[in-house]
């Protein structure tokens, strides 16, 4: 089968030819319908370097994956060959507190893990492929009814982590709240859905970019901003000098973390999802009182579940553009070069 694949870091990925995955006791192989292309992707092939993680390529890169159910390993209960599944893309030790109550994203035994802090498309070979190898079948979802594989697919990281670190800011967003979304990319504009879709607060999104703002309008914002100096000013004007009481910071870039930081409301949350590199000074009178400043990572397998029920009723849509294996390269070029609108599907 073809498959892209990362054969050393600071490169470019190469299509191959490679075997087909037989699944071992335990195992799921998922004919893959879709593979969601992450801007992550392009630090494993711009900027990591050995070291930089605890593994290391060649592996199939692709960790937003859905399908159907290709084959069975020996013991495998609950699933049927030809369903329609999504691939939770952290892998765990699965025996380890978090692991067992669906956070692998944490797992506290690395070393137990198939591949320490990773998963398929993260060390392990991915879903860029007609087939992938799921080590467990307990990383195998079932996808809700009406919910096609190359819609799946996105949600599992792109709807997944801006849900979970929404879903742990649900209390601070009640009727008369504030969100704010600063960067609406492929995570971000599915980020303004997911606060429409499970809060009652004002959504203001914050961008450079028009397309992106409209995007964000079409996705239900309330208020958007073009992002400059003055943009935390404008967001405590915007909310009567008070500031947001929850910002979820997409890009994580200096400027961003800044604009974050200046409008978050006390006792609010400042979240940093993006991995732009950026940092923030933080001392006890350089952010407002009992603010509260966090990164997250990914999300977890319930959460997965909960996020497919919103795509399958249609509270969440991803806004997709799906491309041909041969054609991967293209996605991840217009990604780089911020042409993509979205989120950009691989279909094999």
């Amino acid at each position: 089968m073809r498959a892209l694949r990362l054969t050393a870091w600071k490169t470019e990925p190469e299509l191959v030819e490679v075997d087909e995955p037989t699944p071992g006791p335990g195992q799921v192989v998922v004919k893959i319908g879709g593979a969601g292309a992450c801007h992550s992707d392009l630090h494993l092939m711009h900027d990591f370097e050995p070291g930089a993680v605890p593994w290391n390529p060649p592996f199939t890169l692709g960790h937003e994956n859905a399908g159907w159910v290709h084959a069975l390993g020996a013991g495998v209960t609950g699933l049927e060959i030809g369903q329609p599944v999504a691939v939770y893309g952290p892998w765990g030790c699965g025996t380890c507190a978090r692991c067992r109550v669906g956070v692998d994203t944490y797992c506290e035994n690395p070393a137990g893990a198939p591949v320490p802090g990773g998963g398929g498309g993260l060390g392990l070979d991915g879903g860029m492929a007609e087939y992938e190898l799921v080590p467990a079948a307990r990383h195998v979802v079932p996808l809700p009814e009406g919910l096609d594989p190359v819609l799946a697919a996105p949600l599992t990281d792109a709807g997944l982590t801006p849900y979970h670190a929404i879903r742990r800011s649900w209390s601070k967003l009640p009727p008369g709240s504030t969100a704010v979304v600063i960067g609406v990319g492929g995570l971000g504009h599915v980020g303004v859905q997911i606060l429409k879709a499970t809060t009652a607060a004002r959504v203001i999104a914050v961008d450079n970019r028009d397309d992106a703002l409209r995007l964000a309008e079409e996705c239900g914002a309330d208020l958007t901003l073009r992002s400059g100096e003055r943009t935390a000013e404008e967001i405590r004007a915007a909310t009567g000098g008070r500031g947001a009481d929850v910002v979820l910071d997409f890009v994580g870039v200096d400027a961003t973390l800044r604009t974050g930081a200046a409008a978050a409301r006390t006792v609010g949350d400042l979240t940093i999802v993006g991995i732009g590199g950026g940092t923030l000074p933080v001392s006890f009178f350089s952010v407002p009182y009992e603010v509260s400043i966090q990164t997250t990572y990914w999300g977890s397998r319930p959460e997965l579940i909960e996020v497919l029920d919103l795509g399958a009723r249609g509270l969440v849509r991803p806004k997709t553009t799906t491309f041909r294996l041969d054609d991967a390269m293209t996605a991840y070029r217009m990604m780089q070069e911020g042409t993509l609108e979205g989120r950009a599907v691989i279909v094999p």
